[in-house]
């Protein structure tokens, strides 16, 4: 299927890639691993023909249909399953052809073509892919414009997805994902007939989905069997064979050396010691197996505090006109709590977090915090809050100005920025890098409690393995919103399932979860609509059939202002991204652009709490009409 020979490429002068060699053969499932900005997404782009190589070749067999996931998301009025459908250009031609062509002959070929490829069951499997990342059916007539970034990448995804290919390459697909849409994807892929290479840092999804891992390390292309678990077993066993054959060859090298040292001038030895120098020069090391710098993240310890650190008692949160998106909320956290909170996007999920953190205050009933309590929240919007300017320590500067530096910097060394990687401006930083100085700056106060909203989306595996041995090591209480399974199953001991309005505690580990939400989900809410009706009288069934009328025109009106009000912020972020693309704000005042970077975080702020009730009331409304 795909064949690389001698690949070199390189990219603003850095070499990615140098005589790598792979070959895919038809049918495999690959996961293309390696650090952040080792070049995964450049080989996938010189595979897909977007980017040409410096040296070498890439072979794919003639009339290959290659299927690439789109950065450019849809965003135009046409509908999501419209956007979706549209991503298979043949059925999408026939059809067309179909309304003019006046051949008879013509005519039949295309109905027979359309047959062929089960043209007339593609809505179907449409609107089956956007479900299962998602989209309820209620929400797929909406137009993709009314999406805000994050769930127009989705569509993006469902494209791909749809699109009939014979090798498909997907770059980070869960990135933009909850953790059931995640567990969906999984199954999804695990049954796809075709080749697939994919790219992520999801090892559960590596897990369950790939036969065989390569590694890009190095400029080169390492091929391993098995899935990432297994690669990095048998990538352990390699680095530490080579440990052992590096010790190995130093001793004969030291021994060598010092017999010549010793016979050099030796005439009747002179010969032995010129046969060991000829020895000592072809005792070259094998191929080496590159060993990385690990990424560091260290919390600081923090006091005890007396259980529990955190109570909440019926209380019920929320914002806007949605004073109430959860209630009857009983919840108690203590020091050594480690909780995960689960559940579809739109839940209300951050919204809960945002309430254990003291960024929205309880609508009714109470919430009581140990009087010294210290809380450190990461949510993931806050990247954009950061100063592109200013370096860590900057940054850390400005928030602790009474700290002595040595302190400033020891501490954003926990955190991988030792040295002068503390003084780079955020502006330069990768995404993982400003994700590590975001957990910097939240953990300056030694807190108490850790409230993380999906802290790795930008981390690699190897940075996300840190990182949950961090979290294991932390003395305080961790409450964890992430789409990654593996970190909740290495750091959280309880789930709460955050659904229906309320928090309730989950029964079981995150795998059970994950099962629980492909395939159990509606059945109990089926068994008590069947037990309902049984109970009903007549009178009852009208009764409730018109508050269920009025209760889905209300719904739909709430869906109209959400659109409406999700337009209006689309709207204000592009004028403040065409306000920031001038070059002449960067030259003006600091406290202008510091100004404006603040609008534009705020403006992310609303479209995320916007696109959150938008999915709320689809959700909703789908739920009332079935």
């Amino acid at each position: 299927m795909l064949r690389i020979d001698d690949l070199t490429c390189r990219i603003g002068g850095r070499t990615l890639m140098e005589g790598a060699r792979l070959s895919v053969p038809a049918g495999a499932k690959v996961g293309l691993v390696g650090r952040n900005g080792a070049g995964k997404t450049t080989l996938l782009r010189l595979i897909a023909g977007e980017l040409q190589p410096d040296a070498g070749r890439i072979d794919v067999p003639p009339r290959t249909r290659i299927a690439v996931m789109s950065q450019q998301a849809p965003g135009g009025p046409e509908s999501l399953l419209a956007a979706v459908l549209a991503a298979d250009g043949e059925r999408a031609r026939l059809l067309a052809e179909a309304q003019s062509a006046a051949d008879p002959h013509r005519i039949g070929e295309i109905h027979a073509r359309l047959a062929d490829m089960d043209a007339h069951g593609a809505p179907a499997r449409a609107a089956t892919i956007l479900a299962g990342l998602g989209f309820p059916e209620a929400a797929q007539s909406g137009p993709c414009a009314a999406l805000s970034g994050g769930l127009r990448m989705r569509i993006a995804l469902a494209r791909v997805l749809f699109a009939v290919s014979d090798l498909l390459l997907l770059d980070e697909p869960s990135n933009h994902l909850d953790l059931e849409s995640t567990g969906w994807l999984e199954s999804y892929l695990a049954s796809h007939s075709g080749t697939l290479i994919l790219v992520s840092h999801d090892r559960r999804l590596l897990d369950r989905v790939t036969r065989r891992t390569v590694h890009l390390t190095g400029g080169r292309l390492d091929s391993y069997r098995g899935g990432y678990s297994t690669f990095e077993r048998t990538l352990r066993e390699r680095r530490q064979s080579q440990r052992r054959t590096d010790a190995r060859l130093a001793e004969q090298r030291r021994r060598m050396t010092a017999f010549i040292e010793r016979f050099r001038a030796k005439p009747t030895k002179a010969r032995q010691a010129q046969s060991r120098i000829k020895m000592l020069e072809r005792l070259e090391p094998g191929v080496p197996v590159i060993i990385e710098t690990p990424v560091n993240f260290d919390f600081p310890e923090t006091e005890t505090l007396p259980p529990p650190v955190l109570t909440l008692d019926r209380a019920a949160v929320g914002y806007g006109d949605r004073p109430a998106v959860l209630t009857g909320l009983d919840l108690r956290i203590d020091m050594d709590d480690r909780l995960a909170l689960v559940g579809r996007n739109g839940n209300g999920k951050s919204t809960l977090a945002r309430l254990l953190a003291g960024r929205l205050e309880a609508s009714a009933g109470t919430v009581r915090r140990a009087r010294k309590l210290r809380i450190g929240y990461f949510a993931q919007h806050q990247t954009e809050e950061l100063d592109l300017d200013a370096s860590g320590y900057r940054h850390l500067a400005r928030l602790e100005a009474d700290t002595p530096e040595p302190r400033l910097r020891a501490h954003l060394g926990r955190f991988g920025f030792s040295g002068d990687a503390a003084d780079v401006p955020a502006g330069r930083l990768s995404g993982g890098e400003k994700a590590r100085l975001l957990l910097a700056l939240m953990s300056r106060s030694a807190p108490h409690m850790l409230i993380l909203d999906e802290p790795t989306n930008h981390l690699d595996i190897e940075a996300r393995d840190a990182f949950a041995a961090a979290l294991n090591a932390f003395s305080g209480a961790v409450v964890l919103i992430t789409h990654d399974a593996h970190l909740i199953a290495l750091c959280a001991e309880r789930l709460y399932l955050v659904a229906d309005g309320t928090c309730r505690p989950f029964d079981g580990d995150v795998d059970a979860y994950m099962a629980w939400s492909l395939t159990a989900e509606a059945k109990p809410k089926a068994e008590a609509r069947t037990n309902g009706r049984q109970r009903q009288s007549r009178r009852d069934v009208r009764r409730r059939a018109a508050e269920a009328r009025a209760g889905r025109a209300r719904l739909r009106g709430q869906i109209r202002d959400a659109e409406a009000g999700l337009e209006a912020i689309g709207a204000e972020k592009a004028e403040m991204e065409r306000r920031l693309a001038d070059p002449a704000v960067y030259d003006g005042p600091p406290d202008a652009l510091s100004d404006l970077l603040k609008r534009q975080g705020e403006i992310a702020r609303r479209l995320a709490e916007a696109e959150a009730e938008w999915l709320a009331a689809q959700e909703a409304l789908e739920a009332a009409r079935s």
